[in-house]
């Protein structure tokens, strides 16, 4: 199950504890992204890091919850209460560190179904897929061609989400530590991932100034 993060660049912490919980989370910048990135069976709810701007992101999630009628749960650092106030238009807080068994029940208390484990073999972000078992990529349903080191490099991003990787680190986890070859081997993969991934889609992939690529 999907569930959209706010900010865009979410607290690796809060990423790691969706994961944990076993939802998908997908990072989203505003109401466009939320609607760019909406999969197919929809959003199962929102979650919402009040961050430096408490006002400005409990205005995006009484948007986010009326736009798309999901439950929205907002993470506060514990020393922050107090902003939240009288404010209605969220559904429940969490306080900072974020805790997987907290997160849970608080999702499920707000109607969200319990993440199921399962030996599906489909990795699945926005609408794409990569069916593990067979190498098969399709976004929205259309198959995408990829060379083996592509896929590699594609699954490996998918798999770990909003962290910057550095090209040396992307050569050793997806080429392997005995691979020779340089780091721009990491640039013309992901050159030609951004080209099959399509104009719209392109932008998962981003370029950290300096440092190397951020998925998601």
């Amino acid at each position: 199950m999907y569930v959209l993060i706010h900010p865009g660049s979410p607290s690796q912490a809060l990423t790691a504890a969706v994961l944990t919980a076993g939802y998908q989370p997908v990072p989203i910048a505003d109401l466009g992204e939320a609607a760019d990135k909406e999969p197919l069976e929809g959003w199962a709810a929102g979650i919402v890091e009040l961050g430096n701007d408490p006002s400005r992101a409990i205005t995006l999630s009484a948007k986010l919850r009326d736009e798309y009628q999901v439950p929205i749960l907002v993470v506060v650092d514990r020393t922050l209460t107090a902003d939240l106030g009288d404010e209605t238009d969220f559904d429940d807080f969490i306080l900072t560190p974020v805790d997987v068994v907290e997160l849970r029940i608080r999702l499920s208390r707000l109607g969200v179904a319990a993440a199921v484990d399962s030996d599906d073999p489909v990795l699945r972000f926005s609408d794409l897929e990569l069916n593990t078992a067979t190498y098969q990529a399709t976004i929205a349903g259309s198959p995408r061609d990829l060379t083996y080191m592509e896929y590699e490099l594609l699954r490996f991003l998918v798999e770990h989400p909003n962290r910057v990787w550095s090209r040396e680190q992307i050569l050793a986890k997806v080429w392997g530590y005995d691979y020779f070859g340089g780091s721009r081997t990491v640039d013309v993969h992901v050159r030609r991932l951004r080209a099959k991934l399509g104009e719209e889609r392109a932008s998962w992939i981003t370029t950290v100034r300096s440092v190397g690529y951020r998925f998601g």
